[in-house]
């Protein structure tokens, strides 16, 4: 009996794939407009790790290959990450239509309250991309230099406010003066864009916000980004004197040319700064 019971023990064990023991998990944590869906990552085997929160873009979610590559990648050099679905994203709670970019930092400020208390962290820093990424900034430049040891932005979709202002969102167009309770975005009444959400973001003081922000900043952005000109970076990079940027020839805006390149680049400027 006790050769058979081995023997399970050992073919299951062989069954396991080799990051079993990978310190994953899903949580749950209080935001601005409902419970937020997150994965922990954490290294194995470590009592005390740096901490990122890492954000997603507009109508994007956690579980998006870039940001799952990032999470894997700082595992692996020791550094923990949280990845979350902002409200009304992915599996998070909250209306889409009720999103904004204010709440978005408030949702990114009681993540990063959650892992500030967390035991055996030694320091938070962010990362973001596209809407996220201003969201990382703009979080940054209101919690301090002091509390958010380093950002990285990836193509941080700083246009969304003169988007607002022109009266336009991807292919959609409306009116700014008299903006309408919402904008259809996919025409069947699914992802509908609110108005509080426009009137909010075309009076959105980003680059005023984030240079409040000192530390350590790296910026990546596709030079082929339609989405999202790189000569929003190219602004953030002026106000962050001493921050680190990179261009990639040929890169969209969800750098699908090659999303496990990009986040290497970014890990490894957070390994620098943290490790």
């Amino acid at each position: 009996m006790f050769k058979l019971l081995f023997a399970l023990i050992l073919a299951v064990l062989v069954i396991l794939p080799a990051n079993v023991s990978a310190q994953s998990r899903n949580v749950q944590i209080d935001g601005d407009h409902g419970k937020l869906a997150a994965v922990l990552q954490t290294p194995d085997g470590l009592s005390s790790f740096p901490m990122v929160i890492i954000c997603h873009g507009f109508t994007a979610q956690k579980e998006q290959p870039l940001l799952k590559y990032l999470a894997d990648d700082l595992e692996a050099a020791g550094i923990a990450s949280i990845r979350f679905d902002f409200n009304g994203h992915g599996k998070s709670e909250g209306r889409f239509q009720d999103m904004t970019v204010l709440n978005e930092i408030e949702d990114a400020k009681h993540v990063y309250e959650y892992v500030r208390d967390m035991r055996g962290v030694t320091s938070v820093s962010i990362a973001g991309h596209s809407q996220g990424g201003v969201v990382t900034s703009m979080v940054a430049g209101e919690l301090g230099t002091e509390n958010v040891k380093a950002i990285a932005l990836m193509a941080a979709a700083a246009v969304l406010r003169d988007d607002a202002i022109r009266g336009n969102i991807f292919t959609e167009h409306y009116d700014s003066i008299n903006v309408p309770e919402y904008v259809d975005l996919d025409h069947r009444g699914t992802k509908r864009l609110g108005r509080n959400y426009i009137l909010t973001a075309q009076s959105l003081p980003i680059y005023e916000t984030a240079a409040q922000y000192e530390g350590p900043v790296f910026i990546i952005h596709g030079l082929a980004d339609i989405v999202v000109p790189y000569t929003y970076s190219l602004r953030y990079q002026e106000i962050y004197p001493g921050s680190q940027i990179e261009f990639l020839k040929g890169f969209d805006h969800g750098f699908t040319q090659d999303e496990k390149l990009t986040a290497d680049k970014v890990a490894n400027f957070f390994i620098n700064q943290l490790k």
